[in-house]
Formats: structure tokens, sequence, C-alpha cells
């Protein structure tokens, strides 16, 4: 996969968006003040394009990446798991041809000492004016372009004189192809079965950017499907399908979605048909995720290199033959990225007040309007005040709550801002205590999208949320949002 593909631009992308009020700023401007994703090392200054996620961020990611794997594994039975080393034999690189052809073309400023993709100056800022792009100022003295290869070098062994070099993996993929012959063994499968990863991989990106779109350490969700060759093209199908399915599924709106086939110049050397799955992000359609058909390119050049037989062997035929690989390739940090965007909303409310206190006549909340599955936080229990033994009972709740979902307790602040706040994340439910709950054990449960309120029992309510987080959702965008670009399938 093209973890880092290029962002496409597109004549229908204004349309499409449909008056979002998203933009990139604004999802960057949450993420640093509600602790999902901030620029590491920002004590120091940062380092370019590399972030870290908070607690809200973490819970976000990893429930995208448990989606991932349910998908692959609780609601199928012909994929098998596996996690390959980050540091691999340097050979693998060699088979894999990302020795050789990993790279892009730069060039360097010799004015503002920045250095640029060759392919990629017009969608750059110069490092002087960043008004105009690279090369078009006066100042402007671009090299030759030449090819760079993306793969992080190291070392291998104590002293770097005499250790052996290694590269961090560029992609997950290679684990598995390596791994082909110990997964058949142990895992009593044949063709057609998966082997799915998920994990780190770096790539020296010369230009990143786009916030957790382009970094040059990022996390991949790939699955290498093995298949008879004759079979490869409706597997290839099946897997399109499926892959879209998975992102509309958990949220997101179809028409920000939509396939794209790639022309036979963007083909990689290596495969007979490849598409990817786009989002309509602020920056422009860009790629999610790819499907690719491998061929048997990955285990023939292994076999080769490694000296190995990397086949299967029929025995009801009694047919050997190496399998052909559908691929489908996704980026853990772009999907959140693209779920975040598509959850941000905002609007004019009623104004919340404390017992007792005048409401005020209208305010705008920010609201994250994510799919309970995914949402960080499913439920936040907030007493009402801090006395009167509420603050008791909505821990008791509290407790029995988070002994079965994702939980938050909060009692700091008027319970408006404790709303927003809760909003902001995305938090499905709150849980209110108040006067009437101490009296007869129910609380209002609000619902974030709606904000309609009911009175439960606080007894069973924690099966009650739970039941609802699992339950069918649609974003509530649909309702409101007149479709101006259809999803485009193959």
């Amino acid at each position: 996969m093209s973890e880092n593909g290029t962002e496409r631009d597109d004549a229908t992308a204004a349309d499409a968006a449909g008056g979002d009020v998203v933009t990139m700023d604004k999802i960057v401007a949450l993420c640093k003040r509600r602790g999902f994703v901030f620029p590491s090392s920002e004590i120091y200054g940062g380092v370019g394009s590399t972030y870290d996620y908070g607690h809200y961020g973490v819970l976000l990611k990893n429930n995208v990446k448990n989606a991932w794997w349910r998908a692959m594994l609780q609601e199928r039975e012909d994929i098998v798991a596996i996690d390959s080393a980050i540091l691999q034999h340097p050979k693998v690189w060699e088979a894999s041809g990302h020795l050789a052809g990993f790279t892009d073309p730069l060039v360097d400023c010799r004015t503002c000492e920045q250095r640029f993709r060759a392919d990629h100056l017009g969608e750059l800022a110069c490092g002087r004016k960043p008004s105009k792009h690279p090369g078009e100022a006066e100042e402007c003295s671009l090299t030759e372009a030449r090819e760079f290869n993306l793969m992080f070098e190291t070392t291998i062994g104590p002293v770097k004189e005499s250790g052996a070099t290694a590269y961090l993996r560029p992609e997950t993929a290679q684990g598995i192809f390596i791994n082909f012959k110990n997964v058949l063994q142990f895992s009593r499968k044949k063709p057609p079965f998966g082997i799915a990863q998920v994990g780190k991989s770096f790539r020296n990106e010369i230009t990143p950017g786009n916030f957790i779109f382009r970094t040059r350490e990022f996390e991949q969700m790939e699955m290498e499907f093995f298949v008879p060759p004759q079979e490869a093209r409706q597997w290839f199908e099946h897997w399109l399908a499926e892959r879209e399915r998975w992102y509309v599924e958990l949220g997101l709106r179809p028409d920000h979605l939509r396939m794209r086939p790639h022309e036979q110049d963007e083909l990689s050397h290596y495969s007979t048909a490849t598409s990817d799955v786009e989002y309509l992000f602020p920056i422009g359609w860009s790629e999610l995720e790819g499907i690719a058909n491998r061929g048997n390119f990955d285990l023939t050049q292994h076999a080769e290199h490694a000296g190995e037989k990397l086949e299967y062997f029929d025995q009801a035929s009694g047919e050997r033959y190496v399998p052909h690989v559908i691929e489908p390739a996704a980026g853990a940090d772009r999907a959140a990225l693209a779920f975040l965007v598509d959850a941000y909303d905002e609007e004019v409310v009623p104004g919340a007040a404390a017992e007792g206190e005048e409401a005020q006549a209208e305010e705008t909340r920010t609201v994250l309007r994510l799919h309970p599955r995914l949402a960080p936080v499913k439920v936040a229990v907030l007493p009402l005040v801090r006395k009167d033994g509420q603050p008791e009972l909505a821990r008791e709740a509290y407790e029995a709550l988070r002994g079965r979902v994702q939980a938050e307790y909060d009692e700091g602040g008027s319970i408006g801002k404790r709303y927003r706040r809760q909003d902001e994340i995305g938090t499905p439910w709150c849980v209110t205590i108040d006067h009437q709950s101490v009296q007869d054990r129910t609380a209002t449960v609000r619902e974030r999208d709606s904000l309609a309120q009911e009175r439960l029992p606080i007894e069973g309510l924690a099966e009650e949320i739970e039941r609802r987080v699992q339950a069918p959702w649609t974003t509530p965008k649909l309702d409101r949002q007149e479709t101006t670009e259809p999803w485009i399938s193959t």
C-alpha cells in the first residue's frame, strides 16, 4: 500500500463537502485541546511530522484497529493473525525491490536549504515565500532531481562500524510473505486464506505534512489474501466491496468516499489491478486504503532470493502452484483522521445551566459524531452537584458501567461545561445523577447527537449502554445533508 500516497485535488470536492464546517486547522486544534494528538517532543521544539497520541487518541485509534481486527478475524474464518518484527534480514528488502526501487525524486533549494519532492513542487510552499511554489521565486535555486531511498537505515550490533546494516520496515506486508510457509504449516488453512497484521512502519518522507495524514512513522493494517491464480480477479472484486462496506458501517458518509481505480501508468510493476478507497478530507480527495492484486510477485521473489519453495500443494487435485495475493492495506492513523473529520460538527443549541441557575439563551457546541463503537469513551457519569449523596450514587453507577464499556466519571465544573467536554471527545451518552436519582435510583441519560434525555433505572443501565454501543448506527449528518457527489464504485 502507498500509505503516504498522493493527495488528489478534484473539481467536485467543494460540492461534495456539502457545507461542512470542518477544516484541518479545527481538527488540529481540537486534537490538541482535548488530548487526542499533539506534536512529539514539543518541549524541545518538536520533530517534523511526528506526533504523540494522548489518552483519547489512544482509545480512538485502538477502537479503529479493534474494528479492523473484528472484520478480519471475528467476522470471518479464513484469516489468521501475525505480528512480524520491525527489523528483518536486509535481503528481505533486496528481494522485495525496496532497496533498489523504493525512492522518490528529491531536489534541494540552495537558498532556503530545504528539500522537496520533485514531483510535488506544484503542491508545496517555497521556504522563503510560502505564497509561491519551490522554484517560482527569483531567489530560488533548485538542484537537479535525484532519487532518494525512503527506508530508514540502522545498524544491528553494539558498534556501528562492525555492525550489520538493517532497515526499519517501510511496510508490514513483507513480514507476512516471508512467514507464508510457517503460517501454512500451523494454521491448517489452504487458499483462499489470509494473513493479517497491524504494526508500525517507517518511511523517510521528503515532504511529510497535513497533520497525521502523512508522517514518517505510522501504523498500518494490512492483510495478504492468498488465492488460486484463476480466482484472483473475483477475490479482488470481493475485497473492494468488503473494504468499502467497513468504512460505511463505521459511520463515514458514502458521498465522502469513492473507489478510484489506478490508471495503467500508476500501477506498481507487480500489480495487475489496484484501487484506492479515497475520502474527501479538507485537503481534498486523498487515499485511505489501497486494494491491490499483487499477483505472485512477492512469494516468487522471496523463494528465489531465499532458496525456499513458497508454494501450495493441493492434495485433492495434485496441483502445485504459487498463490496470487490480494492485498487490502489501510493506515490506522489515516483512518482515525478520516473518522475524526467526518464526525466533526458545530451547531447552535440552547444553553445549559447548573441546577438553580438561569440557562444562557444559545451557544455553539462542537461535537464529534463518532460511531459509538469508535468513540473513545462510551458513557460519562456526571453527578449534578458534589453533595447530598449524588457523588456516591454516581460512583456506584460508574463502577457498574466501566465493567462493560469504556466509561468516565466527571464531577468538576458546571453540568453544561461537562456536557460540552464530552461532546468534544465524542461520548455518545452522558448519565446525570441528580436529586431524583437519590430518591428513586433513576438517572437522566442524555444522547449526544439529538440531545434527547430520558430517565432510566440505574439497575440494568450498564447492560443497556452496552447494547446501544453494539447497535447499528448511522451519522445524523445524513439526515440533513443533500448528496451532491455520489460514491463512485468500480
